[in-house]
């Protein structure tokens, strides 16, 4: 049987998403970034679907790649929305850049976050810098545009007080969306 490579597994896993780039050369770039920080990471294709999405929380066996999946489904969505309204009002969306950053947002915990036996846990780059700054650096590495490396360094608390793009904004809430049931639930507070 033939082993997949991480390439090839990043594009399988991602495919519908990717499929949203119009734009062949920056959804190359986008696969490019998720195979340097699993090789950085030191991570190999079986881990993939294995990494939880964050540490903060019982992530109930969502994983990083569920959670990019749902943030960039979810803020691709709002963009079709209000694509329409905001553009009369004068505000231009790229949903080239809004899909490339949404599936980029947390790549940068592939570094972040280290194994210990059979849990994760924060390894010493992670303490040394957060995911969005590690995913702006790789981003940037591989020439992805400035814009989508806003998206990526910004859609976190790192945001707060920063100029960001609309892009950015439909991620950053489709993110804590995406997360704020698990950080809900654990506090007691979710009312289901």
């Amino acid at each position: 049987m033939k082993q997949i490579s991480l390439k090839e597994k990043i594009k399988e896993l991602f495919h519908k998403q990717l499929e949203l780039i119009s734009d062949p050369a920056l959804r190359d770039k986008v696969v490019n970034v998720w195979v340097n920080a699993m090789k950085l990471g030191g991570w190999v294709v079986d881990d993939l679907e294995n990494i939880p999405f964050t540490l903060l929380v019982d992530t109930q066996g969502v994983s990083l790649i569920d959670h990019t999946i749902a943030v960039t489904e979810s803020a691709y969505s709002m963009a079709i929305a209000m694509r329409e309204i905001y553009e009369r009002a004068g505000f231009k969306l790229n949903l080239d850049w809004l899909v490339a950053g949404a599936l980029l947002h947390d790549v940068g915990k592939l570094l972040e976050l280290e194994q210990s036996g059979t849990s994760y846990r924060k390894s010493y780059r992670g303490k040394c810098l957060r995911h969005p700054m590690w995913g702006a650096v790789l981003a940037a590495q591989e020439r992805l545009p400035d814009e989508v490396c806003n998206i990526i360094a910004y859609h976190s608390r790192e945001g707060e007080g920063n100029p960001i793009r609309i892009e950015t904004i439909l991620i950053r809430h489709a993110d804590f969306a995406c997360f704020d049931p698990f950080a809900l639930r654990a506090k007691r507070m979710l009312v289901e």
